[in-house]
């Protein structure tokens, strides 16, 4: 329900601009593929497994079959070269072509490349099991959803980060039997510049846990134990993001995940990830992710730690806009787009939180049928732990004031520590508490309609229709170089992973991004 009486025509504009804000960024993805998505297409095909390629060290088996691929031949996608294989080693499964292939047995290079048709006809048992296993997924995640009681929002979202699954396992475990609905294992850093995806369950990864396909099914079956056993249905997040955003998005669904961190821009932003790479990633993972029917959290929430959130709230609602335009083309439901904003105002400002409740509810407004991401305070917190767990309670407020969907806790040691068990618990109780406190209040508000928030929320969405007429105007590529989006400027040349970008051939063959457009739309 729209409480801040907005112009419906402004936010159709809006919506309007986006679309052709997007629209030759689509026109670029739709020519060009990446190593990532042909990974990814191995991986839909089943080729999950990897190789020992030094004593103790193993390599993604998806990475050494592209690896072996020539250019020219990439330029057409995997997809004829491993028909190729299948039509000269008809006793062979796929991954013993991919092993041989590995380890030069067989040269994908020199076998004769089948028509297209050949290629459809040859994969079309790989592509069916494929669309059957995501189909699958989406039902066993909605099943389990309704096997247990329905929680109302905000769903309170905790992160655990200890580097090694095991641990992050009892940590989560314990929030689970606290009060938390969705446990996010946070990544580890860096991971998202890795050009292929750890294999195997890991114990050392350094500011989080590494994503691997192993560590997804430890901590699902995890959160299913702990849901049969609080009869609340845990939901479980990761990140499908960086050089291998496709390929986590294929693990993810496989592995029955309820949401994955997918943005369009922050790993061109924060990461500085080439964004003719992002774009062309972002646009495949989004398929999966529509087909396995998994939710997306986008990132804005990130603009805020680095600009300035009084003067540049715009810059949030427009990079939303866009995300969600980008989702719709890859055939996300609006249910499905989790936009992502933040708590972020300076708390010396006068009046602070009521302009952190107009943004709040501006978003609340504009996406109604939207999962809303809420992210707790960061910028302005500081080592003491009082304060934060004060500014922490007022962001607990403002979500529930304004029905956020999807409220991620903030922890006040966080910044100083990895938080104790004890940490995470603190901060379940006090949002436990306002959350049953407040659970009507977003019910019982009305707004001045002359009054500060509200004249506030008008003001975001004129100067948003404004920022969103320059950007269309210079395109989103040049609006990223020149800083439009939390001011950091990236080069559309420049940035990493620019070099596994390629421009398709006429030839090029998928029929798994054939299938996943088809079905999705």
């Amino acid at each position: 329900m729209s409480k801040l009486n907005l112009d419906r025509d402004k936010i159709d504009r809006c919506r309007e601009l986006a679309e052709s804000v997007v629209h030759p960024i689509q026109k670029y993805i739709d020519l060009h593929s990446t190593l990532s998505i042909e990974r990814s297409t191995l991986r839909l095909m089943g080729l999950s497994e990897a190789l020992e390629v030094h004593k103790g060290e193993t390599y993604p088996l998806a990475n050494l079959v592209i690896d072996r691929i020539d250019r020219q031949n990439i330029s057409m996608g995997v997809s004829p070269w491993i028909a190729a294989a299948k039509i000269k080693h008809p006793r062979l499964n796929l991954f013993e072509i991919a092993q041989k292939t590995a380890e030069g047995e067989i040269n994908l290079n020199q076998l004769p490349e089948p028509s297209p048709d050949e290629t459809a006809r040859i994969l079309q048992p790989l592509v069916n099991e494929a669309v059957k296993n995501l189909d699958q997924a989406r039902r066993i995640r909605e099943d389990k959803k309704n096997r247990y009681a329905r929680v109302w929002p905000p769903l309170r979202y905790l992160i655990v980060a200890t580097g090694n699954i095991y641990e992050d396992v009892k940590q989560a475990v314990t929030a689970a039997r606290n009060g938390a609905d969705i446990i996010a294992v946070i990544r580890s850093t860096a991971q998202s510049l890795l050009d292929y995806v750890p294999h195997g369950p890991t114990t050392e990864g350094y500011g989080g846990t590494y994503a691997t396909q192993e560590n997804f099914k430890i901590m699902r079956k995890a959160l299913d134990e702990v849901s049969e056993e609080t009869g609340r249905y845990i939901r479980l997040c990761n990140y499908s993001s960086g050089l291998c955003m496709s390929e986590i998005a294929v693990m993810g669904a496989f592995e029955h995940l309820d949401y994955l961190l997918n943005d369009s821009m922050y790993g061109i932003l924060f990461r500085d990830i080439n964004m003719k790479r992002t774009f062309v990633d972002q646009y495949f993972s989004r398929l999966v992710i529509a087909k396995a029917g998994i939710t997306i959290n986008t990132g804005e929430d990130n603009y805020l730690t680095t600009a300035d959130a009084y003067h540049n709230h715009h810059q949030v609602l427009a990079s939303q806009f866009i995300n969600e335009q980008f989702a719709k083309n890859a055939g996300l439901k609006d249910e499905q787009i989790g936009l992502g904003h933040a708590f972020e105002m300076d708390p010396k400002i006068e009046d602070s939180f009521i302009y952190e409740m107009a943004m709040a509810q501006l978003v609340r407004d504009v996406f109604p049928r939207h999962p809303i991401k809420y992210m707790p305070p960061t910028r302005h917190m500081t080592g003491d732990i009082f304060y934060s767990h004060v500014l922490d309670a007022m962001f607990n407020l403002v979500g529930a004031a304004t029905n956020q969907e999807i409220q991620l806790l903030g922890i006040p040691t966080e910044a100083l520590h990895n938080p104790h068990l004890q940490d995470r618990y603190w901060s379940l109780q006090a949002a436990n508490y306002i959350f049953n406190a407040a659970g009507s209040l977003y019910e019982e508000i009305q707004f001045n309609p002359n009054g500060r928030l509200v004249r506030r929320a008008r003001t975001i969405l004129d100067t948003t229709l404004d920022y969103l007429e320059k950007i269309r105007t210079i395109g989103l590529m040049e609006a990223i170089e020149q800083g439009f989006f939390a001011n950091m400027a990236r080069s559309r040349e420049g940035g990493k992973g620019l070099e596994g970008v390629f421009q398709k051939q006429r030839r090029y063959t998928n029929p798994f991004l054939k299938k996943l457009i088809s079905t999705n739309r």
